[in-house]
Parts: C-alpha cells; structure tokens; sequence
C-alpha cells in the first residue's frame, strides 16, 4: 500500500511589494526617452527622474529596453485612443485629418512635455545594436497611418472624395506632414503658431470631387 506523502513543500515567498508608485515613475520614465531618446537616456537620468535605484527600475521594469517599450506602449495607446475618438467625432474624412493635424500642433507644443512626438524622435538616431527598438516604433507610426487610410477610404466610399483618390499615398502624405511637424516643434522650441500654419497648408492639398 502506498504511503501518501504528506510533507508540505515550502511556499514560495511572495515578492517584496513595490515601495514607489509605479504608474508615476513610468510616466516620469517616459518624458526622460522624450526629451533624450531612447539611447542618449541613461540609466542615471531615468532612475533620478524616477525617484528609484537601478535595483528597483530592473525588478520592476526588466530592464533599460523594456521599460523604454513599455512608456511607448503607454504613450501610444493614449494617442491611438485619442486618434480614434477624433475620427469618430469629426463628420467627414477632411474634418477628422484637420482635426488631427491641429490636435497635433497643439500637442506637439504642450509646455507639460517635450515638444514633439514620442514615438517619432525618441529612436530616430538609433545604431545597428537598437536597430529592433527603431522597428517597433516604425510599426507604430505605421498603425496611425493605417487609421488615417481608414478614415479616407470612408471618405471616398461617402463620395467625399473623388472615386480615383489613392487612399494610401493620401495617408502617407498626411502623416510624413505630421512627422515633420515633430521636427518643427523641436527644431523652434514649439512655435504652436507655425505648427497651425503648416496644417492649414497641408490641407490646402485636400482632393475634391469634380
């Protein structure tokens, strides 16, 4: 007959609650990459940033690359929803790209964050080691830019415009503007007027039915 083992195996011990708030500390995380990129920030500008040692940035985080990822994903999730909602609201394709031109000016120059977008400048001067990080902010331009081919190609099934409008190149042409708009913030310290200026032209590129 079979003795049935009963010796208990020792739990595990739970892991040491985390002694900062973690939300906060991400989001401090995220305007360090913003303002340095994800390269030029070092681990002791981010944990000063932070309020945290290098310890608690590795047990909470991993390490430098994924809380980097992470702040993106927090970043990028905000925006797309943002993005989403002004689509949705705006009555026609051209209302909902002036809107989110605009949106952008306003956002890029916001004195509460470094001017610009996140994930436009922070792995633009990547080398060959970050070469991955730098892909997976092309892959999130690339989902932005396929919202705004949505909206065009609703657009052109509305009769907003013109049947033969090439909903790609449209969206393409509207978010390398927005991109450059990034570059306009940084490069002018966030002139919100020129900005402005730069989308009002941009529309003036709109196509309309004959």
């Amino acid at each position: 007959m079979e003795i049935e083992n009963t010796i208990e195996k020792p739990r595990k011990k739970a892991g040491r609650p985390l002694s900062f708030d973690r939300e906060a500390a991400l989001d401090r995380a995220m305007l360090v990459f913003w303002r340095f990129g994800y390269e030029a920030a070092s681990l002791q500008e981010l944990t000063s940033a932070m309020g945290i040692t290098p310890p608690s940035l590795y047990a909470a985080f991993g390490d430098k690359e994924k809380l980097f990822l992470e702040a993106v994903e927090r970043y990028s999730t905000k925006n797309c929803n943002a993005v989403q909602c002004l689509f949705e609201q705006a009555p026609t394709a051209r209302d909902a790209i002036e809107r989110l031109l605009q949106s952008n000016a306003v956002e890029f120059t916001c004195p509460s964050h470094p001017p610009g977008c996140l994930v436009v400048t922070a792995a633009t001067n990547c080398s060959a080691s970050s070469e991955h990080v730098q892909h997976k902010m092309v892959e999130r331009r690339d989902n932005v830019e396929g919202m705004i081919r949505e909206r065009i190609e609703q657009g052109i099934a509305d009769g907003e415009l013109p049947a033969d409008t090439d909903a790609a190149a449209l969206a393409n042409f509207y978010i390398t503007v927005s991109q450059g708009m990034t570059t306009q913030a940084r490069d002018t310290g966030g002139n919100r007027d020129k900005l402005l200026a730069i989308a009002a032209t941009a529309m003036r590129a709109w196509p309309v039915p004959k």
